[in-house]
Protein backbone atom coordinates (compact mmCIF):
# COMPACT_ATOMS: atom_id res chain seq x y z
CA UNK A 1 0.00 0.00 0.00
CA UNK A 2 1.57 3.31 -1.04
CA UNK A 3 1.04 6.60 0.72
CA UNK A 4 -1.56 7.85 -1.79
CA UNK A 5 -3.70 4.75 -1.32
CA UNK A 6 -3.16 4.96 2.45
CA UNK A 7 -4.42 8.54 2.59
CA UNK A 8 -7.49 7.60 0.56
CA UNK A 9 -8.14 4.65 2.87
CA UNK A 10 -7.90 6.91 5.93
CA UNK A 11 -10.37 9.33 4.38
CA UNK A 12 -12.80 6.49 3.74
CA UNK A 13 -12.39 5.05 7.24
CA UNK A 14 -12.52 8.39 9.06
CA UNK A 15 -10.12 9.38 11.84
CA UNK A 16 -10.14 7.66 15.22
CA UNK A 17 -11.41 9.78 18.12
CA UNK A 18 -8.63 11.25 20.28
CA UNK A 19 -8.35 13.55 23.29
CA UNK A 20 -6.08 15.98 21.45
CA UNK A 21 -5.70 17.28 17.92
CA UNK A 22 -2.90 17.58 15.40
CA UNK A 23 -4.44 20.79 14.04
CA UNK A 24 -1.83 23.48 13.50
CA UNK A 25 -2.82 26.85 14.92
CA UNK A 26 -0.35 29.63 14.07
CA UNK A 27 0.78 32.78 15.81
CA UNK A 28 0.03 35.87 13.78
CA UNK A 29 2.97 37.47 11.96
CA UNK A 30 5.64 35.07 13.33
CA UNK A 31 7.63 32.60 11.23
CA UNK A 32 10.27 29.94 11.81
CA UNK A 33 12.46 27.50 9.90
CA UNK A 34 11.23 23.91 9.65
CA UNK A 35 12.01 20.82 7.59
CA UNK A 36 9.05 19.68 5.48
CA UNK A 37 8.43 16.49 3.48
CA UNK A 38 7.38 16.66 -0.18
CA UNK A 39 8.13 13.20 -1.61
CA UNK A 40 10.70 10.47 -2.03
CA UNK A 41 14.09 11.97 -1.03
CA UNK A 42 12.53 15.43 -1.15
CA UNK A 43 12.74 17.33 2.14
CA UNK A 44 13.09 21.11 2.33
CA UNK A 45 13.91 23.69 4.98
CA UNK A 46 11.26 26.38 4.64
CA UNK A 47 9.91 29.39 6.49
CA UNK A 48 6.55 28.53 8.05
CA UNK A 49 4.23 30.02 10.70
CA UNK A 50 5.13 29.54 14.36
CA UNK A 51 2.66 27.27 16.22
CA UNK A 52 0.72 28.51 19.21
CA UNK A 53 -1.48 27.02 21.92
CA UNK A 54 -4.31 25.00 20.42
CA UNK A 55 -5.64 23.30 23.57
CA UNK A 56 -5.40 24.20 27.27
CA UNK A 57 -2.87 21.45 28.10
CA UNK A 58 -0.48 22.51 25.31
CA UNK A 59 3.04 23.85 25.69
CA UNK A 60 5.01 25.57 22.91
CA UNK A 61 8.75 24.87 23.05
CA UNK A 62 11.44 27.06 21.49
CA UNK A 63 13.83 24.46 20.10
CA UNK A 64 17.50 24.59 21.12
CA UNK A 65 18.45 21.14 19.87
CA UNK A 66 17.11 18.54 17.45
CA UNK A 67 18.61 15.72 15.40
CA UNK A 68 18.08 13.22 12.59
CA UNK A 69 17.19 9.63 13.49
CA UNK A 70 17.76 6.51 11.42
CA UNK A 71 14.01 5.95 11.45
CA UNK A 72 13.57 9.35 9.75
CA UNK A 73 15.07 7.74 6.67
CA UNK A 74 11.92 5.63 6.32
CA UNK A 75 10.06 8.90 5.79
CA UNK A 76 12.79 10.19 3.50
CA UNK A 77 12.32 7.12 1.31
CA UNK A 78 8.52 7.36 1.43
CA UNK A 79 8.26 4.02 3.22
CA UNK A 80 5.82 5.09 5.94
CA UNK A 81 2.09 5.19 5.22
CA UNK A 82 -0.07 8.33 5.25
CA UNK A 83 2.67 10.87 4.52
CA UNK A 84 1.30 14.17 3.31
CA UNK A 85 3.15 16.93 1.49
CA UNK A 86 4.27 19.77 3.71
CA UNK A 87 4.47 17.74 6.93
CA UNK A 88 7.08 18.98 9.43
CA UNK A 89 9.42 16.11 10.34
CA UNK A 90 11.47 15.26 13.41
CA UNK A 91 10.66 13.43 16.64
CA UNK A 92 13.67 14.21 18.87
CA UNK A 93 14.00 17.70 20.30
CA UNK A 94 14.59 19.81 23.37
CA UNK A 95 14.34 23.51 24.15
CA UNK A 96 12.95 26.26 26.33
CA UNK A 97 9.29 26.64 27.20
CA UNK A 98 7.96 29.65 25.31
CA UNK A 99 4.19 29.50 25.89
CA UNK A 100 1.86 27.45 28.12
CA UNK A 101 -1.83 26.66 28.01
CA UNK A 102 -4.25 27.54 30.79
CA UNK A 103 -4.24 24.00 32.26
CA UNK A 104 -0.44 23.69 32.45
CA UNK A 105 0.65 23.89 36.10
CA UNK A 106 3.96 22.01 36.51
CA UNK A 107 5.85 23.74 33.70
CA UNK A 108 6.38 27.46 33.16
CA UNK A 109 7.77 29.75 30.53
CA UNK A 110 11.56 29.69 30.56
CA UNK A 111 11.92 26.09 31.78
CA UNK A 112 14.54 24.02 29.99
CA UNK A 113 12.96 20.77 28.82
CA UNK A 114 13.35 17.71 26.61
CA UNK A 115 10.33 16.20 24.86
CA UNK A 116 9.34 12.56 24.63
CA UNK A 117 9.19 11.54 20.97
CA UNK A 118 5.77 10.02 21.62
CA UNK A 119 2.67 11.96 22.63
CA UNK A 120 0.83 10.42 25.57
CA UNK A 121 -2.28 11.63 27.38
CA UNK A 122 -1.15 10.48 30.83
CA UNK A 123 -4.63 9.31 31.80
CA UNK A 124 -5.64 6.27 29.72
CA UNK A 125 -5.15 2.69 30.90
CA UNK A 126 -1.84 2.27 29.06
CA UNK A 127 -0.40 5.53 30.39
CA UNK A 128 -1.38 4.58 33.94
CA UNK A 129 0.46 1.28 33.49
CA UNK A 130 3.59 3.14 32.34
CA UNK A 131 3.11 1.99 28.74
CA UNK A 132 3.02 5.52 27.39
CA UNK A 133 4.10 4.60 23.87
CA UNK A 134 0.83 2.69 23.58
CA UNK A 135 -1.37 5.60 24.69
CA UNK A 136 -4.83 4.91 23.32
CA UNK A 137 -5.95 8.50 22.93
CA UNK A 138 -3.46 10.44 20.80
CA UNK A 139 -3.20 8.67 17.42
CA UNK A 140 -6.04 9.42 15.00
CA UNK A 141 -4.97 6.89 12.34
CA UNK A 142 -7.89 4.55 11.69
CA UNK A 143 -5.73 2.88 9.04
CA UNK A 144 -3.14 1.83 11.64
CA UNK A 145 -5.93 0.51 13.84
CA UNK A 146 -7.27 -1.51 10.91
CA UNK A 147 -3.82 -2.86 10.04
CA UNK A 148 -2.49 -3.59 13.54
CA UNK A 149 -5.70 -4.11 15.52
CA UNK A 150 -4.86 -1.16 17.79
CA UNK A 151 -2.56 1.81 17.12
CA UNK A 152 0.44 3.03 19.07
CA UNK A 153 0.60 6.55 20.52
CA UNK A 154 0.89 9.65 18.38
CA UNK A 155 4.45 10.60 17.45
CA UNK A 156 5.99 13.93 16.61
CA UNK A 157 6.83 14.43 12.94
CA UNK A 158 6.14 10.90 11.76
CA UNK A 159 3.25 11.12 9.29
CA UNK A 160 -0.48 10.83 9.76
CA UNK A 161 0.05 7.10 10.38
CA UNK A 162 1.39 8.33 13.72
CA UNK A 163 -1.24 11.03 14.26
CA UNK A 164 -0.08 13.80 11.95
CA UNK A 165 1.62 15.97 14.60
CA UNK A 166 4.12 18.61 13.47
CA UNK A 167 7.65 17.61 14.40
CA UNK A 168 10.77 18.91 16.08
CA UNK A 169 13.08 19.61 13.15
CA UNK A 170 11.91 23.17 13.49
CA UNK A 171 12.45 26.24 15.64
CA UNK A 172 9.21 25.92 17.62
CA UNK A 173 7.01 22.91 18.45
CA UNK A 174 3.57 22.60 19.96
CA UNK A 175 3.59 19.82 22.58
CA UNK A 176 0.16 18.40 23.54
CA UNK A 177 -0.23 17.40 27.20
CA UNK A 178 2.96 19.29 27.91
CA UNK A 179 3.13 18.51 31.63
CA UNK A 180 3.29 14.79 30.84
CA UNK A 181 5.40 14.82 27.67
CA UNK A 182 8.16 17.21 28.75
CA UNK A 183 10.95 16.56 31.26
CA UNK A 184 12.69 19.44 33.04
CA UNK A 185 16.48 19.35 32.62
CA UNK A 186 18.86 20.54 35.38
CA UNK A 187 21.14 23.41 34.42
CA UNK A 188 24.29 21.32 34.92
CA UNK A 189 23.28 18.76 32.26
CA UNK A 190 24.43 20.06 28.85
CA UNK A 191 22.12 20.07 25.85
CA UNK A 192 24.21 17.48 24.04
CA UNK A 193 23.48 14.94 26.79
CA UNK A 194 19.89 15.96 27.52
CA UNK A 195 18.62 15.89 23.92
CA UNK A 196 18.93 12.14 23.52
CA UNK A 197 16.58 11.43 26.43
CA UNK A 198 13.97 12.26 23.82
CA UNK A 199 14.44 8.89 22.11
CA UNK A 200 17.66 6.96 21.67
CA UNK A 201 18.68 6.75 25.34
CA UNK A 202 15.37 5.27 26.57
CA UNK A 203 14.88 3.29 23.34
CA UNK A 204 18.26 1.57 23.62
CA UNK A 205 17.70 0.87 27.31
CA UNK A 206 14.21 -0.50 26.56
CA UNK A 207 15.76 -2.91 24.05
CA UNK A 208 17.93 -4.47 26.76
CA UNK A 209 14.94 -4.76 29.09
CA UNK A 210 12.91 -6.51 26.39
CA UNK A 211 15.83 -8.81 25.52
CA UNK A 212 16.17 -9.79 29.20
CA UNK A 213 19.80 -8.70 29.33
CA UNK A 214 21.25 -9.52 32.75
CA UNK A 215 24.56 -10.09 34.49
CA UNK A 216 26.42 -13.08 33.10
CA UNK A 217 24.43 -13.40 29.88
CA UNK A 218 25.71 -13.15 26.33
CA UNK A 219 24.19 -10.57 23.97
CA UNK A 220 24.34 -10.03 20.21
CA UNK A 221 23.27 -6.75 18.63
CA UNK A 222 22.48 -6.49 14.92
CA UNK A 223 22.94 -2.92 13.61
CA UNK A 224 25.31 -0.39 15.15
CA UNK A 225 23.44 2.82 14.62
CA UNK A 226 23.06 5.02 17.70
CA UNK A 227 20.39 2.76 19.26
CA UNK A 228 22.38 -0.40 18.60
CA UNK A 229 25.60 1.07 19.98
CA UNK A 230 23.88 2.43 23.07
CA UNK A 231 22.21 -0.96 23.56
CA UNK A 232 25.72 -2.43 23.57
CA UNK A 233 26.73 0.12 26.19
CA UNK A 234 23.68 -0.59 28.36
CA UNK A 235 24.34 -4.34 28.06
CA UNK A 236 27.89 -3.89 29.33
CA UNK A 237 26.61 -1.76 32.21
CA UNK A 238 24.09 -4.49 33.08
CA UNK A 239 26.98 -6.93 33.44
CA UNK A 240 26.63 -8.96 30.24
CA UNK A 241 29.37 -11.59 30.00
CA UNK A 242 29.88 -10.98 26.29
CA UNK A 243 28.43 -8.48 23.81
CA UNK A 244 28.74 -9.25 20.09
CA UNK A 245 28.26 -6.18 17.88
CA UNK A 246 27.33 -6.80 14.22
CA UNK A 247 27.63 -4.27 11.38
CA UNK A 248 29.79 -3.51 8.34
CA UNK A 249 30.75 0.14 8.92
CA UNK A 250 34.35 0.31 10.22
CA UNK A 251 33.85 3.40 12.42
CA UNK A 252 30.89 1.83 14.20
CA UNK A 253 32.63 -1.49 14.68
CA UNK A 254 35.65 0.35 16.10
CA UNK A 255 33.45 2.22 18.57
CA UNK A 256 31.87 -1.06 19.70
CA UNK A 257 35.35 -2.52 20.21
CA UNK A 258 36.24 0.49 22.35
CA UNK A 259 33.23 -0.40 24.53
CA UNK A 260 34.68 -3.88 25.05
CA UNK A 261 32.48 -5.72 22.54
CA UNK A 262 33.42 -8.55 20.24
CA UNK A 263 32.63 -7.45 16.68
CA UNK A 264 31.56 -9.12 13.45
CA UNK A 265 31.79 -7.38 10.08
CA UNK A 266 28.99 -9.18 8.25
CA UNK A 267 30.29 -8.02 4.85
CA UNK A 268 33.36 -10.23 5.43
CA UNK A 269 31.48 -13.30 6.64
CA UNK A 270 29.83 -15.78 4.30
CA UNK A 271 28.03 -17.34 7.27
CA UNK A 272 27.35 -14.81 10.02
CA UNK A 273 25.53 -17.30 12.23
CA UNK A 274 28.48 -19.70 12.21
CA UNK A 275 30.71 -16.86 13.39
CA UNK A 276 28.30 -16.19 16.27
CA UNK A 277 28.47 -19.89 17.23
CA UNK A 278 32.26 -19.78 17.06
CA UNK A 279 32.14 -17.17 19.83
CA UNK A 280 29.20 -18.68 21.70
CA UNK A 281 28.96 -22.45 21.03
CA UNK A 282 25.47 -22.73 22.53
CA UNK A 283 24.22 -19.59 20.84
CA UNK A 284 23.69 -16.19 22.45
CA UNK A 285 21.29 -15.73 25.35
CA UNK A 286 19.91 -12.41 24.12
CA UNK A 287 19.57 -10.99 20.60
CA UNK A 288 18.70 -7.38 19.78
CA UNK A 289 17.64 -6.48 16.23
CA UNK A 290 18.46 -2.79 15.83
CA UNK A 291 18.86 -2.89 12.05
CA UNK A 292 15.33 -2.64 10.55
CA UNK A 293 13.41 -3.74 7.50
CA UNK A 294 15.20 -1.75 4.79
CA UNK A 295 18.35 -3.84 4.80
CA UNK A 296 18.43 -6.84 2.48
CA UNK A 297 21.29 -9.13 1.51
CA UNK A 298 19.81 -11.60 -0.97
CA UNK A 299 18.42 -10.96 -4.44
CA UNK A 300 15.18 -12.73 -3.47
CA UNK A 301 14.40 -10.39 -0.58
CA UNK A 302 15.46 -7.34 -2.58
CA UNK A 303 13.23 -8.33 -5.48
CA UNK A 304 10.24 -9.05 -3.24
CA UNK A 305 10.52 -5.64 -1.62
CA UNK A 306 11.01 -3.93 -4.97
CA UNK A 307 7.79 -5.33 -6.47
CA UNK A 308 5.76 -5.01 -3.27
CA UNK A 309 5.45 -8.71 -2.39
CA UNK A 310 6.66 -7.79 1.09
CA UNK A 311 7.38 -4.55 2.93
CA UNK A 312 9.96 -5.92 5.37
CA UNK A 313 12.90 -8.26 4.93
CA UNK A 314 13.05 -11.39 7.11
CA UNK A 315 16.82 -11.88 6.71
CA UNK A 316 17.95 -10.40 10.02
CA UNK A 317 15.02 -11.88 12.00
CA UNK A 318 16.00 -15.29 10.62
CA UNK A 319 19.65 -14.75 11.54
CA UNK A 320 18.65 -13.95 15.10
CA UNK A 321 16.41 -17.04 15.27
CA UNK A 322 19.28 -19.25 14.14
CA UNK A 323 21.91 -17.58 16.36
CA UNK A 324 19.97 -17.44 19.62
CA UNK A 325 20.38 -20.25 22.13
CA UNK A 326 17.52 -22.62 22.83
CA UNK A 327 14.98 -20.86 25.06
CA UNK A 328 16.81 -17.59 24.44
CA UNK A 329 15.26 -14.16 23.90
CA UNK A 330 15.11 -11.94 20.82
CA UNK A 331 14.00 -8.31 21.01
CA UNK A 332 13.15 -6.26 17.92
CA UNK A 333 13.77 -2.57 18.57
CA UNK A 334 14.31 -1.74 14.87
CA UNK A 335 11.38 -0.42 12.87
CA UNK A 336 9.35 -3.03 11.04
CA UNK A 337 6.25 -1.84 9.24
CA UNK A 338 3.99 -4.57 7.90
CA UNK A 339 4.55 -7.91 6.11
CA UNK A 340 7.51 -10.24 5.56
CA UNK A 341 8.09 -13.53 3.70
CA UNK A 342 10.25 -16.63 4.39
CA UNK A 343 10.07 -16.03 8.16
CA UNK A 344 11.66 -18.95 10.02
CA UNK A 345 8.70 -19.70 12.26
CA UNK A 346 9.81 -23.29 12.82
CA UNK A 347 12.92 -22.19 14.68
CA UNK A 348 10.83 -19.83 16.79
CA UNK A 349 8.62 -22.67 17.99
CA UNK A 350 11.02 -25.60 18.11
CA UNK A 351 13.83 -23.74 19.90
CA UNK A 352 11.43 -22.29 22.47
CA UNK A 353 12.50 -18.75 21.63
CA UNK A 354 10.91 -15.70 23.23
CA UNK A 355 10.52 -13.38 20.23
CA UNK A 356 9.51 -9.94 21.43
CA UNK A 357 8.62 -6.77 19.64
CA UNK A 358 9.81 -3.88 21.78
CA UNK A 359 7.25 -1.44 20.40
CA UNK A 360 8.08 2.23 20.63
CA UNK A 361 9.89 2.76 23.93
CA UNK A 362 7.72 4.09 26.79
CA UNK A 363 10.01 7.08 27.33
CA UNK A 364 8.24 8.49 30.39
CA UNK A 365 8.62 5.15 32.18
CA UNK A 366 12.43 5.37 32.00
CA UNK A 367 13.60 8.94 31.58
CA UNK A 368 13.82 9.97 35.27
CA UNK A 369 16.11 7.05 36.16
CA UNK A 370 18.12 7.48 32.95
CA UNK A 371 18.59 11.19 33.60
CA UNK A 372 20.07 10.24 36.98
CA UNK A 373 22.56 7.92 35.24
CA UNK A 374 23.55 10.75 32.91
CA UNK A 375 23.89 13.20 35.81
CA UNK A 376 26.10 10.77 37.75
CA UNK A 377 28.34 10.19 34.74
CA UNK A 378 27.52 6.47 34.66
CA UNK A 379 26.10 6.84 31.15
CA UNK A 380 27.25 9.33 28.52
CA UNK A 381 25.15 9.36 25.33
CA UNK A 382 27.61 11.64 23.54
CA UNK A 383 29.72 8.57 22.77
CA UNK A 384 27.65 8.35 19.55
CA UNK A 385 27.61 12.12 18.84
CA UNK A 386 29.80 12.79 15.81
CA UNK A 387 28.74 16.14 14.29
CA UNK A 388 26.93 19.42 14.86
CA UNK A 389 25.03 21.27 12.13
CA UNK A 390 22.68 24.20 11.73
CA UNK A 391 18.98 23.71 11.02
CA UNK A 392 19.44 25.45 7.65
CA UNK A 393 21.38 22.39 6.46
CA UNK A 394 18.84 19.72 7.40
CA UNK A 395 17.90 18.88 3.81
CA UNK A 396 21.51 18.22 2.83
CA UNK A 397 22.07 16.42 6.12
CA UNK A 398 19.31 13.92 5.30
CA UNK A 399 21.03 13.08 2.02
CA UNK A 400 24.44 12.69 3.67
CA UNK A 401 22.98 10.69 6.54
CA UNK A 402 21.17 8.38 4.13
CA UNK A 403 24.40 7.70 2.23
CA UNK A 404 26.38 7.28 5.48
CA UNK A 405 28.87 9.94 4.44
CA UNK A 406 31.59 11.59 6.55
CA UNK A 407 31.26 9.08 9.41
CA UNK A 408 27.89 10.57 10.38
CA UNK A 409 26.28 8.73 13.25
CA UNK A 410 24.35 11.00 15.58
CA UNK A 411 24.18 14.73 15.06
CA UNK A 412 23.23 17.74 17.13
CA UNK A 413 21.25 20.21 15.03
CA UNK A 414 21.22 23.73 16.42
CA UNK A 415 18.81 26.60 15.87
CA UNK A 416 19.18 30.35 16.33
CA UNK A 417 18.21 29.76 19.99
CA UNK A 418 20.94 27.21 20.78
CA UNK A 419 23.82 27.85 23.19
CA UNK A 420 27.40 27.25 21.98
CA UNK A 421 28.71 23.66 21.89
CA UNK A 422 29.55 22.22 25.30
CA UNK A 423 33.13 21.33 26.13
CA UNK A 424 34.21 18.10 24.50
CA UNK A 425 31.38 17.98 21.96
CA UNK A 426 31.63 18.58 18.19
CA UNK A 427 31.96 22.11 16.90
CA UNK A 428 29.64 23.42 14.21
CA UNK A 429 30.33 22.01 10.74
CA UNK A 430 28.95 22.80 7.30
CA UNK A 431 28.02 20.52 4.41
CA UNK A 432 29.37 22.03 1.22
CA UNK A 433 30.44 20.40 -2.05
CA UNK A 434 30.64 17.04 -0.32
CA UNK A 435 33.08 18.26 2.31
CA UNK A 436 32.74 18.99 5.99
CA UNK A 437 34.30 22.27 7.01
CA UNK A 438 34.43 23.22 10.69
CA UNK A 439 33.40 26.79 11.45
CA UNK A 440 33.47 28.64 14.78
CA UNK A 441 30.58 27.84 17.15
CA UNK A 442 27.99 30.60 17.43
Amino acid sequence: MNTIVANKAEKALGDRPTTTTSDYKARPNETMLALRWYGDKDVRVEEVPVPTITEPADVVVKVTGTTVCGSDLHLYHKEILQLQKGEILGHEFMGIVDEVGSEVISIKKGDRVVASFQIACGKCQFCKEGLTSMCDRTNSSALQEKLYGKPFAGLFGYSHFAGGFAGGQSEFVRVPFGCFNLLKIPDHVPNEKALYLSDIVPTSYHATVCADVKKGKSVAVWGLGPVGLLACKWSKLEGARRVIAIDQIPERLALAQDMGCDTIDFSKQKDLVSEVYRLEPQGVDCCIDAAAFRYTKTLLQSAERLVGLETDSSEIPNETLRAVRKFGTIAIVADYAAMTNQFLIGALMEKGVTYRGCGQAPVQEYWHQLLEKIESGEFDPTVVLTHRFSIEELSDLYEAFDKKKFGLMKTYVQTRFSPPPSTGTPQLSTLSRGDLKPVPAV
